[in-house]
């Protein structure tokens, strides 16, 4: 679906209320609260009224759209526009573009929607895993790379082309590494590959795959040996990049975890035809997160 099917079939509220019942509830309609099937829609009210137990509620309720201010038709189309830009959008322009009133309203709306974009219980990840970390924080005087002062660490995991995930980390130290590789990556791992870091060694055989792990040895100038190599994470780190500076431009500590969960959510989708089906799936099955608690003790949010 393009921008221009979108806006045609989703013109209107009605259109977009009709599109979350039929994800909502693709056997018909039944009670949110005793799950009965009888159920009346209330049109006037855009409400269902349960014949069981008297229970009035909308498609709405229960979801991250409850209570909303905003449209549908501005949600669906910040959703479509996040969804499909492939290094990210900024509040700015979403506000621009939808035409809405402020900025705090826009920047609110695309945290919500970052929050649905996170993936949770994941299984872990098998056959060649790739695991580096890079700094994100802007360009600065100094030292760069690992010890640079003024940065956050993002730790990147990867299973060969496929599944990509990253964590905003406090530090690279043995424990922390251990804690990451222990949570996402099996025992049985086909290959570990990494560059020549030496904490990850001693990460690798506290886990018991260090005869597994492989590295390149980036500190002599090699990158590539046959399949192992580190570039799988590395580009998905240079997109990531490229959203920071020249979409998000600012991005908080706070923060920074939710924008690496939207990018691995997207990278993760680019092949998906039914991208636009699965982000509003994942809108309906996550609750309304306050704007106070996105705003609580943060810094330099983006």
């Amino acid at each position: 679906m393009n921008l221009t099917e979108m806006i045609q079939d989703f013109a209107d509220e009605g259109k977009c209320r009709a599109y979350l019942e039929s994800l909502r509830w693709p056997n018909g309609v039944t009670c949110l609260r005793c799950e009965a099937d009888k159920v009346y829609r209330r049109v006037s009210r855009n409400q269902f009224l349960c014949a069981s137990c008297g229970y009035e509620f909308s498609v709405t309720v229960d979801t991250i759209f409850h209570d909303t201010h905003l449209p549908l038709v501005t949600w669906f189309l910040a959703t479509f526009l996040l969804s499909e830009a492939k290094k990210g959008m900024s509040a700015c322009q979403i506000q621009r573009s939808l035409g809405i009133k402020t900025y705090k309203t826009a920047w609110y709306l695309c945290h919500r929607i970052r929050a649905a974009m996170a993936e949770a219980n994941r299984p872990k990840l098998s056959g060649i895993v790739v695991m580096d970390e890079t700094y994100a924080g802007g360009r600065a005087h100094g030292k760069t790379g690992r010890g640079a002062a003024n940065k956050e660490v993002v730790i990147g995991i990867r299973q060969g082309q496929g599944e990509l995930r990253f964590f905003h980390s406090e530090d690279v130290r043995t424990g922390t590494l251990e804690k990451y590789i222990r949570e996402n990556i099996n025992e049985d791992v086909d290959l570990f590959v990494t560059d020549d870091f030496h904490l990850y060694r001693g990460a690798a055989r506290r886990i018991g795959i260090k005869a597994r792990h492989r590295t390149v040895r980036h500190g002599m100038h090699q990158y590539v040996d046959g399949e192992i190599h580190t570039n799988t994470v590395e580009s998905a780190f240079s997109l990531l990049k490229r959203g920071v500076i020249g979409t998000w431009h600012r991005i908080g500590a706070k923060h920074l975890q939710a924008y690496c969960d939207e990018m691995c959510f997207r990278f993760n989708n680019r092949k998906n035809p039914y991208l636009f089906r699965d982000t509003i799936l994942k809108l309906i099955n996550s609750n309304n997160i306050e704007y106070k608690q996105l705003t609580a003790n943060a810094q330099n949010a983006a």
